[in-house]
């Protein structure tokens, strides 16, 4: 590891903060193989289990969603009909609390999920989880013998934020709109003291240009705040994309010491006013998006659907993909 960062995996996400309630939302998945990332429709009315054993926490879908899977085992990203996203990034600081049988458990595969199916924007979702109704129940990640260690990121249409970790066994939620941007290691309070470093030396002056997480950090809290505050959605979008490629890790990228450096798989990016998802592949050259508005969420008939990306996302789509999506059983998260 270097500084603290798992070379197998590392992420970013940022939330533009634009006038008139433009607010955008872009993630990075960076992993050093194939994740099989697929994107799901998931309507309302779904009965979910947390997949941790028989104390496992069970709810209703109360809002539609559209996410990205990885692995079709679980939900790394995804936005659902109120404008609410969320996102999972590696953490390997984190440790979780042992599972107590008086409290029901939830997959960490179903983290997001949870969220999405039940809140409508970050402060319910803050004030539900304070509360700590659930303890999170880890595996290993498929291939590989490590647990999962994630943290979650959570926007809404607000433009509020929160950060949601666990740091010795206890959960840790940090929530404010000026919660921007999340990355890897170090554990958030350390990020943002990193990042008053480099705030007092000035981004015009010098940036951190390497793919650790903390240069990322430092590089996507100066630009997301950098780039115009665009009346025009799509010119906002263009910045907000062309900020999320900046702490982008190149395809394919290796070192004689690190020759696992994780690349950049793919990145989405929610406009949570216009409700719409974007997604773009390393390894195609087009950009393609979910409309939120023109799906089906209802219970009666609304349906599971899954766009298949094919194997590394090299499926090309353009423009409004929603009638390449498919009926599909809906997936199960990884659990015991």
């Amino acid at each position: 590891m270097a500084l603290g960062q798992s070379p197998a995996s590392a992420c970013t996400r940022l939330v533009y903060l634009g006038p008139n309630d433009n607010i955008v939302t872009a993630r990075s998945m960076d992993w050093k193989s194939d994740i099989a990332t697929n994107l799901w429709i998931f309507p309302r009315g779904m009965e979910r289990n947390g997949e941790a054993g028989p104390n496992s926490i069970r709810w209703t879908s109360k809002y539609g969603s559209v996410i990205a899977s990885g692995y079709d085992i679980s939900t790394t990203d995804g936005l659902n009909e109120a404008g609410l996203m969320a996102n999972v990034l590696w953490l390997v600081e984190s440790e979780y609390p042992l599972q107590d049988r008086n409290k029901p458990g939830l997959s960490i595969a179903a983290w997001a999920q949870y969220v999405l199916d039940n809140f409508a924007t970050v402060e319910a979702a803050v004030q539900a989880l304070r509360s700590e109704p659930f303890t999170i129940v880890t595996d290993n990640v498929p291939g590989e013998e490590r647990l999962a260690t994630l943290h979650l990121s959570l926007s809404d249409a607000a433009g509020d934020s929160a950060i949601i970790e666990y740091i010795g066994g206890k959960q840790v939620i940090h929530h404010d709109r000026k919660y921007q941007v999340m990355t890897n290691s170090p554990v958030f309070d350390e990020q943002l003291a990193l990042n008053e470093y480099w705030k007092q030396v000035g981004g015009t002056v010098m940036l951190p240009g390497t793919n650790r997480a903390a240069d990322r950090f430092a590089r996507a809290s100066f630009y997301v705040n950098a780039i115009p505050k665009d009346e025009s959605p799509d010119r906002a979008l263009a910045s907000v994309f062309s900020v999320i490629r900046n702490v982008s890790v190149p395809y394919g990228i290796s070192t004689p010491d690190q020759p696992n450096i994780s690349s950049t798989r793919w990145r989405t990016v929610a406009d949570h006013k216009r409700k719409l998802y974007f997604f773009e592949s390393a390894l195609t050259p087009n950009t393609f998006w979910v409309d939120l508005n023109t799906l089906d969420f209802s219970p009666e008939t609304g349906k599971v659907k899954k766009l298949d990306l094919g194997e590394n996302q090299d499926h090309t789509y353009s423009g409004n993909a929603n009638s390449a999506f498919r009926d599909a059983e809906p997936f199960k998260f990884l659990g015991r």
